[in-house]
């Protein structure tokens, strides 16, 4: 057996799962990609294949795996090709495996990344969306299985960084107070319309939405970030991550992106974690922590930043990150909600069914609508995440009347 940690990539065709896959290659004498998964994006799946050799690789559905073996027939890999939800959990919970990478975008991502925490196994967490939709169910098997939850998200995985060791990772019922925290100061870049005339945000097309000034992200973040409904999310993530309360944090935008958080403590002092932003930072960081990897990155240098600037959040800009924070106060049900919700809501508009301002009124809708909704065990989770969905869709059609 190869001493190599054997990694599975959940979500290997997007943007962080290209990243940790650029990662690896950079180190291979210390890790080997066991399994990959992807949605239906069988062409790039192929390539990643004969790149990367995995024992395993996973589609979302029957006919995209049955595409990836046409692919790769006539090719010397050997790589066994898999499909379904099912398939990508039993791989994440491998006995040969030692890591997960969760980059599946949303709500997908929950069932395998639950599989990989069942199994005790290292999980490098990029899907926010598993804490945003289960927080206590999550974090409450972190601890019952033994599993190393590290953060992937730039932001969280700074806070990580400039948090004491005593409050890494989320096998502890610490508080922050007792560790000398006074608070988390979550930044985010505001994404495009930072500066926009507010009344025009109506006008917002979805090419401009999806074009970030600083990161390369994929359609439904970038719309995220463009509404910081991304932040939002994030900051429940954070509330789990890091065992805190809603007002023991606090967003603060930086458009520079250079300083991704900062966690400030009771005698005055505030550390914080810079680099350029390029997602191998967070990922080599998780994939080696302890210890510090090549990622492939640019060092900072300080001559040629300009500036750094700070402002509080408009939330009459962004009503999204409102909700969100709101809906963190209120609870699971709540944050499940307003997550399955946006996720329908950005769809819509991906596909040119609701305008940009329409996102927030049709989250804001469902929420009104299911905000009564008690949730505790993962049944009850996926239950309250479809008639979030299905209230969604019902706002869709009012708003397109």
């Amino acid at each position: 057996m190869s001493c190599k940690q054997q990694l599975v990539v959940l979500g290997a065709t997007g943007s962080i799962g290209l990243s940790t896959l650029d990662v690896i290659a950079r180190n291979k004498s210390q890790f080997e990609v066991f399994a990959l998964t992807a949605g239906g994006n069988a062409k790039s799946m192929a390539q990643l294949c004969l790149t990367h050799n995995p024992v395993f690789a996973v589609m979302a559905s029957d006919n995209a795996a049955e595409q990836l073996k046409q692919n790769l027939s006539g090719t010397a890999c050997k790589t066994i090709v898999r499909s379904g939800v099912d398939a990508m959990s039993e791989l994440a919970a491998h006995p040969s495996v030692d890591a997960v990478m969760s980059a599946i975008v949303g709500a997908a991502g929950l069932i395998p990344t639950l599989s990989a925490v069942e199994a005790g196994k290292k999980v490098l967490l990029a899907n926010k969306e598993s804490l945003v939709m289960s927080g206590q169910l999550f974090i409450d098997k972190v601890k019952k299985h033994g599993a190393t939850l590290l953060p992937i998200d730039s932001e969280h995985n700074a806070i990580f960084q400039c948090l004491p060791n005593t409050l890494q990772g989320s096998k502890t019922d610490a508080k922050l107070a007792q560790h000398g925290v006074s608070k988390i100061l979550l930044t985010g870049s505001g994404g495009p319309f930072l500066t926009r005339d507010i009344n025009t945000l109506s006008t917002v097309t979805v090419e401009q939405a999806v074009a970030h000034p600083n990161w390369s992200m994929g359609q439904k973040i970038s719309v995220d970030s463009a509404t910081m409904m991304n932040k939002g999310l994030e900051f429940i993530e954070a509330k789990w991550l890091f065992n805190c309360a809603a007002n023991d944090i606090e967003v603060v935008i930086h458009p520079q992106s250079i300083i991704h958080s900062m966690v400030q403590y009771q005698d005055g002092s505030v550390l914080a974690q810079m680099g350029n932003p390029d997602m191998r930072t967070p990922i080599a960081h998780a994939l080696a922590h302890p210890q510090r990897i090549d990622a492939g990155v640019k060092p900072l240098d300080f001559s040629q930043i300009a500036d750094f600037t700070f402002t509080k959040p408009d939330f009459a800009r962004y009503p999204n990150l409102k909700l969100a924070i709101t809906a963190c106060e209120l609870g699971q049900g709540a944050t499940t909600t307003v997550n399955a919700a946006n996720e329908v809501a950005v769809a819509a508009f991906l596909n040119g069914e609701i305008a940009f301002t329409d996102i927030y009124r049709i989250n804001a809708q469902t929420l009104d609508a299911t905000n009564d909704v008690n949730v505790h065990t993962l049944d009850e989770i996926l239950a309250c995440d479809k008639l979030a969905r299905e209230q969604a869709v019902q706002q869709i059609r009012k708003v397109q009347r």
